[in-house]
């Protein structure tokens, strides 16, 4: 005999009901103003029950990619030349003109990340506050301001403060962005195009290395490292300015889409990841999940070790290239290929995602990229200093596969590099290998666990018809409108 469930969402927890009881979805629905529910919830609420034409969301789809990837991929861009300024200005007489001695350097790459850090909380609070795409727009044209007053620097105290402020503002792009991917695309969509706007971090690479050596090239006016900042901070300013003009905030309100549109823009996303879109209400039992939430410490830990051989293809790599021999010019169109690697391993592994998003394509991803890493920084370990320029620089192009096997913001790796090691940097080098390892061992614990999560609630669901498995299918949609977590929301499952 056919066993079915009884379903009801009570806007905190999904029940299910002994076998053997009528099948029946009930729910019982907070208002609006209760905060309970997602900021769109009232316009998917009107449509609910309409059919979708399948080529009638790929076109809704096409209108949302041209109108949000452009924005993101810029935004992106910048964002990572404007981080990594001080890369590209080190070989230009930065130390000598902001007066740096001794470590000083190291710590401009590590006060940029207490920025970052400080700002993590109020980003995040006043992103499920206000209207995100204003607000995102605004940090980047405030961070556009911070760096044209840069070259204003003079000392350690100034340049200081400037970093800081620069990472507290750029705090917001990394959370932000994924946000607006979890708003307007399912996550089977989600892969190729988080990674087609994080593949910038390639192509900046390389054109900032070119800006890098163009800028070589001047031989009046100012001190040459402060047109990198000039040069970008004006760019910023102007992208921010575009952003706030053509981001929109939701599907529920987003002027370029019609009425039906935003509907569909809001439906095919519910219903694909049983999550809410986005909600404005802070919840306080929802923070607190997640200090029982053992996902927590497998990422924390793993953006620990991603982010000390981060920083070394990030604030140090000019210093890198030149450590092992090359020309001051060499240092600027030599990280180019680098860049070429991470730009193409990072839209290869998203295709691969999207396409395969059931054949735990994602963390095979990123334990294969984890993998070359290790490659990498062992040879830079192990490969002798003098007369093997080009092998270890080939080593120091294998890391770049480092973003496509995730990449975390974080303040300890610059530390690692110090001015009594010069040229060699022998620490540097074996810290990195070591957070490549940490990094590639919290993804396979993290891939165990979500596996395991996933095959624990298909067992529990124990759906054995068709027409049980549709209505519950349905009641996790509704849940995760009205907001549930994916703790809670049993009907939730990990896309590996």
């Amino acid at each position: 005999m056919t066993s079915e469930k009884d379903i009801r969402v009570d806007g905190n927890n999904l029940h299910s009901a002994p076998d053997g009881l009528t099948s029946e979805i009930e729910f019982s629905r907070p208002s609006s103003a209760s905060g309970d529910v997602d900021d769109n919830y009232n316009l998917y609420k009107q449509y609910q029950n309409e059919e979708i034409d399948p080529g009638e969301a790929k076109r809704v789809l096409r209108k949302i990619d041209l109108r949000i990837m452009p924005i993101l991929f810029l935004t992106y861009l910048l964002q990572y030349l404007d981080k990594n300024g001080i890369n590209y200005a080190s070989v230009y007489g930065l130390k000598k003109g902001t007066h740096l001695h001794g470590q000083d350097y190291s710590w401009l790459g590590s006060i940029f990340y207490f920025g970052y850090m400080a700002g993590q909380y109020p980003a995040g609070y006043l992103m499920q506050r206000l209207r995100i795409g204003k607000f995102l727009s605004c940090t980047t044209i405030l961070w556009g301001v911070v760096l044209i007053t840069t070259p204003a620097c003079r000392n350690f105290a100034g340049i200081a403060t400037n970093r800081f402020f620069l990472g507290l503002l750029e705090s917001a792009v990394n959370p932000g962005f994924i946000l607006i991917m979890s708003i307007w695309y399912t996550s089977a969509e989600q892969p190729l195009r988080l990674e087609s706007y994080y593949c910038t971090n390639g192509i900046a690479t390389m054109f900032g290395g070119l800006i890098g050596y163009a800028v070589g090239h001047i031989t009046t006016g100012i001190a040459r490292w402060m047109y990198v900042f000039l040069i970008f901070g004006t760019l910023s300013l102007t992208c921010g300015l575009l952003s706030l003009l053509l981001l929109p905030d939701l599907p529920s309100t987003a002027p370029f889409l019609t009425h039906r549109e935003r509907f569909i823009a809001i439906s095919r996303v519910a219903s694909a990841n049983r999550q809410s879109i986005k909600s404005h209400t802070f919840k306080t039992y929802q923070a607190l999940q997640t200090l029982h939430d053992p996902k927590t410490y497998l990422l924390f830990t793993m953006a620990v070790g991603a982010q000390i051989p981060n920083s070394a293809l990030t604030s140090f790599t000019s210093i890198i290239v030149a450590s092992f021999g090359f020309s001051t010019l060499g240092t600027q169109y030599l990280q180019i290929p680098g860049g070429a690697v991470q730009c193409a391993s990072l839209l290869v592994g998203g295709y691969l995602c999207t396409r395969h998003p059931r054949r735990h394509s994602r963390c095979i991803t990123m334990i294969t990229a984890n993998t070359i890493c290790i490659v990498g920084a062992a040879l830079l370990v192990g490969l002798p200093d003098h007369h093997n320029k080009w092998g270890r620089l080939v080593a120091l192009w294998l890391c770049y596969f480092q973003g496509l096997g995730v990449q975390y913001e974080f303040d300890d790796g610059p530390q690692t590099f110090k001015s009594s090691e010069a040229p060699g940097y022998k620490s540097a080098y074996i810290a990195m290998l070591v957070g490549y390892i940490v990094k590639l061992a919290m993804v396979v614990v993290l891939y165990i666990y979500m596996y395991s999560t996933n095959k624990k609630r298909d067992r529990e669901a124990a759906i054995t018809t068709a027409d049980a498995d549709g209505e519950v299918q349905k009641a996790a949609v509704e849940a995760g409108m009205h907001d549930m977590t994916e703790i809670d929301n049993k009907g939730f499952r990990y896309i590996l």
